[in-house]
């Protein structure tokens, strides 16, 4: 847990947040400022801050957050498709610095993005 991280307070229930899918180790829940009819934010509760701090033994972790945006996605009804988006960086437009996993749907989507 990083003390001043947004993410971490809602994983530890200090902010309230509208949660899609939790288990010991994820968090899904509604972005507050959606760009899509579906902006989901899915996180591990272990505080990383980018996918640069990422070590070898978390790959697992990894897999298994995109394997629950694909749950949270069929959940959601997302079955015409959806888009999953991770920045990188203050110059990739991370804001927060937990890592997370956009996962949006409910509308189309251009070619190339941003």
């Amino acid at each position: 847990m990083e003390s001043g991280c947004i993410f971490c307070k809602i994983i530890a229930g200090e902010i309230p947040a509208e949660k899609v899918y939790e288990d010991d180790e994820i968090l899904a829940f509604r972005d507050i400022q959606p760009a899509a009819p579906t902006h989901v934010l899915l996180i591990p509760k272990a505080h990383i801050p980018t996918v640069d701090d990422l070590e070898a033994g978390q790959d697992e972790l990894i897999g298994r957050i995109l394997r629950t945006a694909a749950v949270v996605a069929r959940q959601e009804g997302l079955e015409a498709g959806y888009r999953l988006v991770t920045n990188c960086g203050r110059g990739a437009g991370q804001e927060v610095f937990h890592l997370h996993v956009h996962l949006l749907g409910g509308r189309p989507f251009g070619w190339p993005p941003g």
